[in-house]
């Protein structure tokens, strides 16, 4: 955990020794629980800290309004898999409200032990599709953020993200460097949903090569009623 404790001091992140042992925990229970189930291709502890940990924590590099303990802000975390970003953001920014959801029920399962195990307050776990879910009044335009790291392209992400989306709320979305083309590709889908492309912001993982970026959308208009369009629609036709 060391090396996650210097590579988070270069975000001017500083752990805690309860944050330390939480993230250790997460590791061993992501570890074991990956034996029986597909959670992640990375276990070995150095990548799990880089390409899962510091990652996720990565967006603070761009959106400073994570640590503001005032703001309030509620995340959603949308296809969050093993739990990121959304968990080691949680960790590390306790006081945020933060959503995790994922259309597989075992996966949501696990989620919710590690949330228990670590104690952590003010983070649910939602089984659900986005379709069905953006549907629901209790989550449609009702989040601060939402954040993905789903692998998906951004036209496709874009129509499941934005329906939850407050108005003046942002959608951001984690991607890999090269992505002038599918930015390009979206546009007609993020002003159809509703959304403004405001920039693209570019973070290097500290020690590493690997470089993120991350699509910023600004919701400026409620998201047509008609979005999301039925399971599969998105990904099979994406809005061009």
């Amino acid at each position: 955990m060391n090396r996650l404790i210097e590579k988070a001091a270069k975000f001017n992140i500083e752990l805690s020794e309860e944050q330390i042992q939480q993230f250790q925990t997460y590791y061993e229970m992501l570890v074991e629980t990956n034996k029986v189930m597909n959670l992640t291709a990375i276990t070995e502890i150095e990548e799990v800290i880089t390409k899962h940990f510091i990652d996720s924590l990565a967006l603070v590099e761009v959106y400073p309004q994570l640590r503001e303990e005032k703001s309030e802000l509620s995340v959603l975390d949308l296809g969050t898999g093993a739990g990121f970003p959304g968990l080691p953001i949680k960790i590390v920014f306790p006081h945020l409200h933060i959503v995790l959801m994922d259309s597989l029920n075992k996966r949501v399962k696990f989620l919710q032990s590690v949330i228990d195990k670590l104690g952590l307050c003010d983070i649910h776990a939602i089984h659900g599709r986005a379709e069905e879910a953006a549907r629901n009044a209790a989550y449609r335009e009702s989040f601060d953020l939402c954040v993905s790291r789903a692998v998906a392209n951004l036209a496709t992400l874009s129509e499941y993200c934005m329906p939850f989306i407050k108005l003046g709320g942002k959608f951001i979305s984690y991607k890999s460097a090269d992505i002038e083309e599918e930015v390009n590709d979206a546009k007609k889908a993020i002003a159809v949903l509703g959304g403004k492309l405001n920039t693209v912001k570019n973070v290097t993982l500290p020690d590493s090569d690997i470089e993120r970026s991350f699509v910023f959308i600004e919701k400026k208009k409620n998201t047509p009623k008609t979005y999301p369009r039925k399971a599969g629609t998105a990904q099979k036709e994406p809005i061009h």
